[in-house]
């Protein structure tokens, strides 16, 4: 009787029940974690912090996210893309982030900017990460509401993950 339920069970579990892959994001190409550095008229101002890229729930190509996760203005975005030249750009994109009060937990605090980008491009194999790794490369200008007239120039490097490349 075990052999029997044995046998049964065998066949059962090697059944497959249909197309397991995900897929692709339509963004795929322009997504990831980037190390980029803040320039204002050529000098950094802000060295080497994570910025992500990464599609929006529509996967549509139209549009991807630009999130700096508080690391560079606080700032996180919906801007236009044109997939076709890996470039995007967007005038007045509205960003609010949200924050708890670290001394009182209650209390919720926001951060609304907009932002203005210009000129964004990822660069296939465009950049040398700081370990010496050919990688994708990432640039835009942009400019915040808060600090009109002030053009920040952003670039950087596609995180590979090898440590030499971690800041």
């Amino acid at each position: 009787m075990l052999a029997v339920i044995l046998v049964l069970t065998s066949f059962t579990s090697c059944d497959e029940v249909g197309d397991t892959d995900p897929g692709e994001t339509s963004v795929k190409s322009m997504s990831g974690d980037w190390y980029v550095q803040m320039f204002v008229d050529g000098a950094v101002v802000v060295n080497y912090r994570v910025l992500s890229t990464y599609n929006t729930s529509a996967n549509d190509g139209k549009d991807m996210w630009i999130d700096d996760h508080g690391n560079l203005w606080d700032f996180k975005v919906k801007s236009p893309i044109t997939l076709s030249s890996l470039s995007f750009a967007g005038d007045n994109l509205a960003s609010s982030i949200v924050h708890d009060v670290a001394s009182t937990p209650d209390i919720i605090e926001t951060y609304d900017v907009n932002v203005n980008i210009t000129e964004g491009k990822i660069t296939k194999n465009g950049a040398t990460s700081t370990g010496g790794h050919t990688v994708d490369g990432i640039s835009f200008k942009a400019e915040f509401s808060d600090d009109p007239g002030t053009i920040y120039e952003v670039k950087g490097y596609k995180r590979t993950g090898f440590l030499e490349d971690e800041h």
